[in-house]
């Protein structure tokens, strides 16, 4: 996989894509991570990216041309020379890669846009500051739109990051054990079970004993009942799209009806 960021603060981007699973993930070649830097594509001897909007208005808007410029030159260097953006416009085929415009606008972001991006072989992501982009990139440039909450932050930088490291974790040998993926909250439409490590009592808390019994069915059994409570418990809205087997709703009902009681 590839991943190209386009931002005006490449070295926001070095330090994340260099630590951690990321950082791993790059050594070992499963992700080629790159912070392109749209300023560089400015056209202008200022370097300016951004202008006043029209019909007035308060803030600045990013310019169109630096970065239909820099996704241009990111495209023909990875298809030697060959524009993408030209090959889209002469056969109306859907895009490759998938270009992510971050914004407040974009849809909300999940674990299941995460696996749908994990698969792709490209993605480039853009990042704006000030009030906003001209709406042409919207329009003619960007495959998607993503949002990662109902909030404001400076600039799109975070919230790719955020983006990028669920899809990186997703891929292939880039996590130590590749079941923690598969389990993860939301990975299966509920949120994770409770976990226990050594030792199997601290200042009085004990392990549950189930984990502790080497019946490897009945304690995955607890999982799914622990991670169904907790479900209904912190996220009972995820209930209404998870893939819930017969099992799952007898022993949600039994949840219900003990809570009833309490």
């Amino acid at each position: 996989m590839r991943i190209d960021v386009l931002t005006l603060f490449p070295e926001m981007c070095e330090g994340v894509f260099s630590t951690s699973i990321l950082g791993k993930a790059r050594d070992k070649g499963i992700v080629s991570l790159n912070a392109v830097n749209f300023r560089d594509f400015s056209g202008n001897k200022h370097n300016t990216v951004d202008d006043t909007p029209y019909g007035g208005g308060g803030g600045m808007v990013l310019k169109p041309d630096p970065i239909f410029a820099a996704v241009e030159h990111v495209l023909e260097t990875v298809n030697g020379g060959e524009s993408l953006l030209e090959q889209r416009a002469a056969e109306a085929a859907p895009a490759k890669p998938r270009i992510i415009l971050m914004c407040p606008q974009g849809q909300t972001y999940n674990q299941q846009i995460a696996e749908e991006l994990a698969k792709e072989e490209h993605l480039i992501f853009i990042c704006g500051h000030y009030e906003g982009y001209d709406e042409r990139i919207r329009e003619h440039l960007v495959t998607d739109e993503l949002s990662i909450g109902d909030y404001v932050l400076t600039g799109g930088e975070l919230p790719a990051l955020t983006v990028i490291d669920s899809v990186v974790r997703l891929q292939p040998g880039a996590l130590g054990n590749e079941t923690s993926a598969i389990t993860d909250s939301f990975s299966t439409g509920l949120l994770e079970y409770p976990h226990y490590t050594r030792p199997a009592e601290f200042r009085g808390w004990k392990v549950p004993d189930i984990l502790l019994s080497g019946h490897h069915a009945n304690i995955d059994v607890w999982r799914r009942e622990q991670a169904l409570q907790r479900t209904l418990e912190r996220r009972p809205d995820l209930l209404e799209t998870a893939n819930l087997t017969a099992k799952d709703k007898q022993a949600l009902q039994r949840l219900r009806d003990k809570n009833e009681q309490v």
